[in-house]
């Protein structure tokens, strides 16, 4: 299998996975454009298309895709505000798209009926996450709750260390800005820093990272860490009552941010 990721729209990316017969599994298709220059390019066609969220920025090309290649199957969750007649799909639920096997996975906080898709593969462990997991970052909250969000990422935490995090947008370098205040002196943090920072000075993307790296590294995965919680304490003036204040005031904190 080959991974590739199309950047479209200002930040946003639209991940390719490709097989070997040359057919391609495409996630978050915001526009249709990058999908067909690169299937023009690239020699593939689209066999399914996944969708993880309502938001316009990663469904506006799903209808496109499915006019150009009449049949393609498009998989999304149960949320009338995804109209492109796709397959509905829910937490728990493995589905086959392209010949792959995707677990379904409910990630509410982003949006309430937010899915990520996770592909385990022997040697090969993919997490196609949308808004919900960013590398060093996760998403705002913007019809979920603190509770929720804490909830799917502690999931999406648990899987394997070597798990491949293919998220929604090219977002690594401002959250590192916010994710150095947070932890100064956490050297995995500052290695990852500059190893995006050389990614894009080479015009590379900073993605995908991996489950390991964001345990290690995002503050958002680490609220039960001493370092993470003390700096939530200052904030407050006072102790905070567990994981999901420690989460929830990390989230306020990165709302009004700016480096």
């Amino acid at each position: 299998m080959q991974l590739q990721a199309l950047p479209a729209l200002s930040d946003n990316y639209i991940w390719v996975l490709r097989d070997d017969a040359g057919g391609a599994v495409v996630v978050d298709p915001g526009q249709a454009g990058p999908v067909v220059d690169a299937a023009t390019s690239g020699g593939f066609r689209p066999t399914a298309v996944l969708l993880t969220h309502h938001h316009p920025d990663h469904i506006g090309g799903a209808a496109e895709l499915q006019a150009r290649w009449p049949g393609l199957p498009v998989f999304a969750p149960c949320d009338d505000r995804i109209a492109c007649d796709p397959t509905r799909v829910g937490d728990g639920e493995r589905i086959t798209a392209g010949g792959y096997a995707f677990d379904v996975i409910a990630v509410p906080g982003h949006t309430t009926s937010h899915v990520a898709f996770h592909l385990d593969a022997g040697r090969e462990s993919l997490l196609f996450c949308g808004d919900t997991l960013f590398s060093l970052g996760c998403g705002r909250l913007f019809e979920g709750s603190a509770a929720q969000m804490h909830g799917s990422l502690s999931r999406l935490a648990a899987l394997p260390d070597a798990t491949r995090v293919c998220c929604g947008h090219e977002y690594t370098l401002s959250n590192a800005a916010f994710a150095r205040v947070v932890e100064p002196d956490n050297p995995a943090l500052r290695r990852r820093t500059e190893e995006a920072q050389a990614m894009r000075q080479a015009q590379r993307p900073t993605l995908p990272s991996t489950i390991a790296q964001e345990r290690a590294c995002n503050p958002f995965l680490r609220c039960d860490q001493p370092a993470v919680i003390a700096a939530v304490e200052q904030r407050l003036g006072r102790g905070p009552d567990g994981p999901v204040e420690v989460f929830a005031e990390l989230r306020r904190w990165k709302d009004g941010f700016s480096a």
